[in-house]
């Protein structure tokens, strides 16, 4: 599952409801005390089942309706509600109108210990006598329910709750669907929330102000794990050691009471040899240390905090693998923190790489990082004069806005500007020239050279062009402007107007690609390898022709690669969607590390690639 919404109501600032959207990746901006944490840590009540505090109800408003709401999307085509069964979310009618699983959850504000009051599913559910509260009976309860309908239970195991509900919904047939909240408090409905959970993503809150030393708890939970995890596997080993060790102890033992007993009996009598084995985990005390064997909490905050959050992600992975869930969380506040330009550059790639694996929320106060995001994935909490709050996603009405509360104004040491449509785009470009300079090609390190600040990568999709471009001409820096063709020849390339605007500025160069777009650069020995890598054999037998939707052919591959893959067009629009966006990260973060001069000769005979690095390092001689 993904987390595709949550909704706050009478929690802390959010006074009024406010409805916030989830990306792969989501960086939350805003000045300070405007939300930010409270996002976070709204997220981390309703995940993890904790409770809020006293202080955690709207002043002024109603503490009775502390509420917060999840919507979730990518379902899994199987749930367990009840028991060992596996049964269907639509089946059971517990989506709502957009086909997400909406969850909400009210706390009892107004207590002293607040605790969650109620959990009920929003679905559009069936509001018929007889079968609008199938959910909150057990078994028993549903065989006589059918029973006293005269439901047909013939072929059905009965004890098989969903066969039973399915059996008598079919006896009802009109069973007007009506959204309506659906409890999971009482009776069964507790053992559907369960099944639920199960399901839902791990999430794991990384705070800004947290302790930064490798001897705290969430520094110690990964390393004592993995001791934990080395030591079973050595379990029977370390067992014949310590029986070993008992018999050795104890024989000796006995003998030195054998020998008391012959200068003093009553002495003897009093003495029984004993032996206490101590657990093997704790004999061991687990640290890093630098090559200079200065141990963590001896170093700088910046490398304190930069491990620390290292050792978070290690506990997120262990908290996801833990609970059996197929998906996990991390949110992150302010991972730039203590950490030096470089250090915010690398961890905003490591983060967005996470990305493909896992849902990111961060947030933050510093222009480098948003300004590498798409602005897709950027959300303002803007307050009103009123105090409440609008949550206001990137886009053309919105990016002035994003701009004059981070501002845009770059590093002195910049050298260049690189535009380009998408993130995934500034991932192909560092890593195809770091594979074809791996290869003998002189071309610019532009992994290198982002690291140094010396180069500035702005993803500057759709509407944002127009915003950055206006920008970026006042900031007196070269730039090199990339767009995809998007349409074959003879028609113009789609930002071709675009690209004539900055050619005509001095110090400025654009270009349209050749090809439809950058993933049409990849030889299919490339994506072959990309995929292998996830032990996926894709079968390619030919290279994509210069205008084909790579991206969705190799998702529409990998689809296919699924033992118990559904039919393509039968997949719901936002599900091959995604399925896409998966396949265009793939193609672009690992697909260029196995390209070299002469894949890229084969795929790209006119040399369309080799010359745009040839004009960044014209720009970059300026």
């Amino acid at each position: 599952m993904k987390l595709k919404r949550l909704r706050l109501r009478n929690f802390r600032c959010f006074q009024a409801e406010t409805a916030i959207e989830f990306d792969d990746i989501t960086a939350l901006i805003g000045k300070n005390d405007s939300g930010k944490s409270t996002i976070m840590e709204a997220l981390d009540l309703f995940l993890n089942e904790n409770n809020p505090d006293k202080d955690d109800a709207s002043k002024g408003g109603d503490p009775k309706d502390l509420t917060l709401i999840c919507e979730f999307s990518e379902l899994p085509s199987e749930v367990v509600i009840d028991e060992d069964n596996p049964t269907q979310l639509s089946a059971e009618f517990l989506l709502n109108a957009e086909g997400n699983l909406e969850i909400h959850k009210t706390y009892s504000g107004q207590s002293p210990t607040p605790k969650c009051l109620s959990t009920e599913v929003f679905a559009n559910h069936p509001s018929a006598e007889g079968v609008k509260d199938l959910l909150q009976l057990k078994n028993p309860d549903l065989k006589k329910r059918a029973k006293e309908l005269g439901a047909d239970l013939t072929g059905v195991d009965t004890k098989v709750n969903a066969q039973i509900r399915a059996a008598i919904r079919k006896h009802i047939g009109n069973l007007n669907i009506i959204p309506r909240k659906i409890p999971l408090n009482d009776d069964n409905g507790k053992k559907v929330w369960e099944g639920l959970q199960n399901d839902l993503p791990a999430f794991a809150l990384f705070k800004s102000d947290r302790p930064s030393t490798d001897q705290d708890a969430e520094a110690q939970d990964p390393l004592k794990a993995a001791v934990k995890e080395a030591i079973k596997a050595k379990e029977q080993a370390l067992q014949a050691i310590t029986e070993y060790v008992r018999a050795e102890v104890v024989k000796i033992a006995n003998s030195t009471v054998e020998k008391l007993r012959e200068m003093d009996p009553s002495l003897a009598s009093q003495l029984n040899p004993t032996f206490a084995a101590q657990k093997w985990e704790t004999l061991f005390k687990t640290s890093i240390s630098g090559d200079d064997d200065i141990p963590i909490n001896k170093r700088g905050s910046g490398v304190r905090r930069l491990i620390l959050l290292n050792f978070f992600r290690a506990k997120a992975e262990q908290l996801a693998r833990n609970a059996g869930r197929s998906s996990a969380i991390y949110a992150i506040e302010e991972p730039e923190t203590s950490q030096h330009p470089n250090n915010q550059r690398m961890l905003l790639r490591a983060l967005s790489d996470l990305s493909s694996e896992a849902q990111v929320i961060i947030s933050t106060h510093i222009p480098m990082l948003a300004r590498a995001l798409p602005d897709s994935s950027l959300r303002y909490i803007h307050i009103r004069d009123d105090k409440s709050r609008e949550i206001m996603k990137g886009g053309s009405t919105t990016n002035e806005q994003f701009a004059r509360s981070l501002g845009v104004l770059p590093d002195n040491t910049v050298k260049l500007f690189i535009a380009v449509e998408g993130g995934t785009d500034i991932t192909f470009l560092q890593n195809i020239a770091t594979a074809l300079r791996n290869d003998g090609i002189e071309i610019p390190d532009l992994e290198k050279m982002e690291l140094d600040g010396q180069v500035i990568f702005f993803p500057m999709s759709g509407s944002n062009l127009a915003l950055w471009s206006s920008r970026l001409s006042a900031l007196n820096r070269p730039e090199f402007h990339l767009c995809d063709r998007d349409v074959a020849p003879p028609e113009r390339p789609k930002y071709q107007g675009y690209v004539d605007e900055v050619n005509g500025r001095a110090g400025c160069r654009a270009r349209s690609t050749l090809k439809k777009e950058i993933e049409n650069y990849l030889h299919k020995d490339a994506i072959i390898a990309a995929y292998q890598a996830r032990q996926i054999d894709l079968p390619i037998v030919a290279n994509f022709g210069p205008f084909d939707d790579v991206p969705r052919e190799v998702a529409r591959l990998v689809h296919g690669a699924c033992a118990d893959a559904t039919d393509w067009n039968l997949l719901s629009d936002e599900r091959r969607e995604e399925k896409e966006k998966n396949a265009k990260h793939t193609l672009c973060a690992q697909g260029p590390k196995s390209m070299n001069r002469r894949l890229l000769n084969e795929i790209d005979p006119d040399g369309d690639l080799l010359q745009w690095f040839r004009d960044i390092s014209d720009l970059l001689t300026q």
